[in-house]
């Protein structure tokens, strides 16, 4: 089956599971040695579908998180939509694709997905954070919640509900709290003085501004954002690795 794939992390995935596929977005980079030959046909909010059409694909591959309705919608070739946004959802959509597919592997991923669902949270320990990159200053004390940083001007945080969220509190954080249906609600750093900051390095590149989040007097410290947000196999083998380490 020829797929088109408008998801960086389902492309990933169905690439590591040895799925055909034949269009990505320009935010597709892994695995970057198998991404090189493969169309650009747009991004995850844009989309040329006169380039999706020329490469004749089965199937576009879409998500509710991460793909606007109206690229549904207008798609002119049969497309499948997931919806991931927690841990559990993972599970059940990795299952659906491997029967889409037939795919034994990513019937495989669905299984370690189901494991780490049904495994307790870790312990958090601010000393030994997951993914950790760089240090914007080390906590001086002890800090009731996390605040998950993935914007600036404005502030953007995520919430329980989130894919993050989930990946949060599977690691034992305890995720700041927002009224309910703010997924990614804007924030003001002084209104959550209780939490340690996490500043994530994707989308906005806060570890590049490392010099501005210093000047900040805040505690806090930059995580790989693709690891927390990526769903699929380097979630997946994120969190693996987590639990091997605790």
């Amino acid at each position: 089956m020829r797929v088109v794939s408008m998801v960086p992390s389902w492309t990933e995935t169905l690439l590591k599971a040895g799925v055909q596929v034949v269009g990505r977005t320009r935010f597709c980079i892994h695995p970057p040695k198998q991404i090189t030959n493969i169309p650009i046909v747009g991004g995850t909010k844009d989309v040329s579908w006169d380039l999706v059409v020329d490469l004749k694909p089965d199937l576009v591959l879409l998500d509710q998180e991460e793909n606007p309705l109206e690229m549904a919608e207008e798609c002119p070739v049969p497309y499948l939509a997931t919806h991931v946004h927690s841990l559990a959802s993972l599970q059940k959509e990795l299952a659906r694709l491997g029967e889409h597919f037939e795919n034994p592997q990513l019937m495989e991923m669905s299984v370690e997905a189901l494991d780490l669902v049904e495994a307790a949270p870790l312990k958090w320990d601010l000393q030994k954070i997951p993914g950790f990159l760089e240090w914007v200053r080390p906590p001086g004390k002890s800090y009731d919640e996390v605040l998950y940083l993935i914007w600036k001007k404005p502030w953007m945080s995520v919430s329980r509900e989130t894919y993050i969220g989930s990946v949060l509190e599977k690691l034992g954080a305890r995720v700041a709290e927002f009224p309910e249906g703010e997924k990614y609600p804007v924030v003001e750093l002084e209104d959550f003085k209780n939490a340690f900051y996490l500043f994530s390095s994707e989308p906005f590149p806060f570890q590049k501004k490392i010099g501005d989040l210093k000047a900040l007097d805040i505690d806090g410290a930059i995580v790989n954002g693709e690891s927390y947000s990526w769903f699929g196999v380097r979630s997946i083998e994120f969190l693996k690795e987590a639990y091997l380490q605790k």
